[in-house]
């Protein structure tokens, strides 16, 4: 290079943070304002809605037999279906990531099933397999066992929708530690159980956490498969979406609203529990995700 030329100028990279200010600040005000639009302004017309006649109605609504027997039913699902779908999950997640046998795709298949499949069409499937014309059904009904429009259907139904979310959140990141820490505890002389408690499970928890997490929420707020197993039948069938759909056709609309207030409550319960386990765990996450 000649004498008393300044060197050429440096080549400028630009990554998406060295973007100008302007579409910066663009992509996020269109982002909170699609939030805003679709997430909290429906979830303010909802408590505008519960509280437009006051406190007063709104509580009344909420202590109500139905409410109350819906809400409890609710809850009874939920306690059910979500330990019911933690076993599935951490078994079926063990056997499919740590194992190799024929079937393990065609496992995997069943386990997204739910995902493809329209909760009314497996609420239709209940009623074909135990209901009063069903396959099993009448015998069922002929022996004293009422599954359909009683609550053994509800908590099927729940438990058909909601399996795939604990076991879908495991998998992956089973997969991706494989089993390297599980043969090492083996050969240390390690049996299979304590191997599972000691190694398989504390690799997984933020994961297992948030699957359990994400059921809960599915189960209580499931609206399609239990709306055909239930029978909506007043006290008895009805968990708290039913009992929204019902005070709302009967243009009960503020005690349509105050019921769904609660519904709205466990989805920001949810969404803290979920932030909160983020924080909590993610930096365990993140490492175990690079063994």
């Amino acid at each position: 290079m000649p004498a008393g030329n300044p060197p050429p100028p440096r080549a400028r990279f630009r990554t998406p943070l060295s973007e100008v200010l302007w579409v910066r600040f663009g992509l996020i005000a269109i982002a909170v304002a699609f939030l805003a639009l679709m997430l909290a302004l429906p979830l303010a017309a909802v408590f505008a809605e519960a509280f437009r006649r006051g406190v007063e109605p709104f509580l009344a609504a909420l202590v109500e037999p139905d409410a109350l027997s819906a809400v409890r039913l609710t809850l009874f699902v939920a306690a059910i279906s979500v330990p019911a779908n933690l076993l599935f999950g951490l078994v079926a997640s063990w056997a499919i990531a740590k194992f190799q046998f024929r079937g393990k795709s065609f496992l995997i298949t069943l386990i997204d099933l739910p995902f493809s499949v329209s909760p009314v069409i497996s609420g239709l499937v209940y009623i074909l397999l135990f209901g009063s014309y069903g396959f099993i059904g009448p015998w069922l009904i002929a022996n004293g066992y009422q599954i359909v429009f009683a609550v053994p259907g509800i908590v099927l139904a729940t438990i058909f929708v909601t399996f795939p979310f604990v076991a879908r959140q495991l998998i992956p990141l089973m997969e991706q530690q494989g089993t390297a820490e599980e043969e090492a505890a083996l050969s240390l002389g390690a049996g299979g159980l304590r191997t599972f408690w000691s190694v398989t499970l504390p690799n997984v928890k933020w994961a297992l956490l948030y699957g359990v997490l994400l059921c809960n929420a599915r189960a209580m707020g499931e609206f399609g498969a239990v709306s055909v197993v239930s029978g909506h039948i007043r006290g008895k069938t009805n968990t708290m979406p039913l009992h929204v759909e019902i005070l709302y056709n009967e243009y009960n609309f503020v005690a349509a609203f105050a019921v769904a207030t609660l519904l709205a409550l466990l989805a920001l319960v949810t969404l803290v529990l979920k932030s909160a386990l983020e924080w909590r765990y993610g930096g365990e996450l993140a490492a175990s995700g690079r063994h």
